[in-house]
């Protein structure tokens, strides 16, 4: 990535958060998901906004730039995202996707510098279904399994399956997705291991949820695999926050943040212009 500069944080822990910044224009954060990281996430979405917004891409702990500690549980995850968006010293719109649902969710409820969210598809994983439940630890003892001989892509090619459709699969095969993701695959891998094992409260229970005053978009694919799950994540956060909003994009899934990324920045655009508009 170049023609950038690099913005540095620090989160409660004392470890070093970074991300490349691009752009000009209002603020606006954008959260990797439980894969990959501020690297190479967002990609494919930043023509559309770089001429909008200053975007800020940060690393959670242990991706990217950012620096590393053996505490990749909820809390800290969260910490990182809110350590970067109050380091910024201005009002920040706020983007996340899937698994960083919940760490942009709470860094909104936390930090009084958002001024507005919006999430595609954010993973809630205590309203998951039985059946996409016992799907999804089966498909991560796969990807755990390849990770550990050191078959990275292997561990893409059985995580992607389970997160897109077949018609999202066969595209990203037609590009270098899978051989330059796959080095994310370890991260994600001590995130999941780390949510599942937390027990504390989450920044994703009714208490927290009440507490955002920001306004909230919660983009879902029309096309989605997990459908039932995304819609039951969408309606819980819908019913605990004040004022959120669930807009569907017609003729995209999961990962319409790479395959469809006119369609995601568009909204995003039209949402955080209008947040910035006085009501």
């Amino acid at each position: 990535m170049t023609d950038t500069t690099v913005h540095r944080a620090v989160s409660t822990d004392g470890t070093k958060i970074l991300g490349r910044v691009r752009g000009d224009g209002p603020a606006l954060v954008l959260v990797h998901g439980g894969i990959g990281d501020g690297e190479i996430a967002w990609d494919a979405l930043l023509p559309q906004l770089t001429d909008r917004f200053t975007c800020h891409l940060p690393s959670t702990r242990g991706r990217g730039l950012s620096g590393d500690n053996p505490d990749h549980s909820p809390p800290r995850l969260e910490d990182d995202v809110t350590a970067y968006v109050d380091s910024i010293g201005e009002p920040v719109y706020l983007a996340g996707w899937s698994g960083s649902g919940a760490w942009v969710l709470g860094t909104a409820a936390r930090s009084d510098a958002v001024a507005a969210v919006a999430v595609h598809e954010p993973t809630l994983i205590p309203v998951m279904g039985e059946d996409d439940l016992a799907q999804t630890l089966h498909t991560m003892e796969q990807v755990g399994m390849a990770a550990a001989d050191g078959r990275l892509v292997d561990a893409m090619h059985a995580f992607a399956p389970w997160i897109c459709t077949d018609d999202e699969v066969a595209t990203l095969e037609q590009t270098d997705f899978f051989g330059r993701w796959a080095d994310q695959i370890p991260a994600m891998l001590r995130f999941i291991q780390a949510d599942a094992s937390y027990e504390g409260p989450r920044s994703t229970d009714p208490e927290t949820l009440g507490r955002i005053t920001a306004p909230v978009l919660l983009l879902q694919g029309r096309q989605t695999r997990l459908d039932a799950f995304f819609t039951g994540s969408a309606r819980f956060i819908t019913q605990h926050v004040a004022d959120a909003q669930t807009w569907e994009l017609p003729g995209v899934g999961h990962f319409a943040p790479v395959l469809a990324p006119e369609s995601v920045a568009g909204e995003l655009i039209t949402f955080f212009e209008a947040a910035r508009q006085p009501a």
